[in-house]
């Protein structure tokens, strides 16, 4: 048993299935590097197999412009940590639709991918980039049956997306409080744990 858990009356009321363009929320006591009061956008999801996603909220220390030539943006543009697998790899979460061809929907108004060369395109021509636009390195990912095992141990909620631009904006801890914020009462006591109970 997880003595965290247990004595701070951790728990995750039923609510939402999992799917692709829903949010995975981290319960407030996971530590791993990347998953720390991480939320994280799901791409896709098969029930029973594998599943992949990105963490929204986990800002990288490099700049678009450290990673890739030719971006002419003369303010630097975040990258954040997507997960630990292929993180040598640039991916992008984006609200342009049928303007960056070859993308992948998510989920209503948003896509993930796509022709890189359209979005630099986009990019340099002025387009705004905050709530438009996201750069992640690497991606989160689980083999069959792992991300519901990890479900079914209350290591995530799951919950649902709000507009596709709230999801492109904001980072850190912050980002993560006002996920909670927004699943409402059953989860209030989330933003009252200490980040490491021996601590408190």
């Amino acid at each position: 048993m997880d003595y965290k858990k247990l004595l701070f009356n951790i728990d995750i009321p039923s609510g939402h299935n999992p799917a692709g363009g829903m949010l995975l929320v981290s319960e407030p006591f996971l530590h791993e590097e990347y998953f720390n009061h991480a939320v994280i956008i799901l791409a896709d999801y098969q029930k029973g197999g594998t599943a992949m996603g990105v963490v929204l909220n986990n800002e990288s220390r490099y700049s678009l412009q450290e990673l890739i030539s030719d971006v002419m943006v003369e303010t630097p543009i975040p990258v954040f940590s997507g997960g630990p697998l292929a993180d040598d790899h640039l991916f992008f979460l984006h609200t342009l639709g049928d303007l960056i061809p070859d993308t992948h929907p998510v989920c209503d108004g948003l896509w993930i991918g796509g022709d890189f060369d359209a979005m630099r395109r986009i990019l340099n021509d002025g387009y705004p980039i905050e709530g438009n636009l996201r750069f992640f390195l690497g991606y989160s990912g689980w083999s069959e049956n792992q991300l519901d095992g990890e479900l079914r141990n209350n290591v995530w909620a799951v919950t649902s997306a709000p507009d596709p631009h709230a999801l492109l904006r904001g980072s850190g801890d912050a980002f993560w409080h006002e996920t909670v914020r927004s699943m409402g009462g059953d989860y209030r006591g989330w933003l009252y744990h200490p980040r490491d109970p021996m601590n408190n």
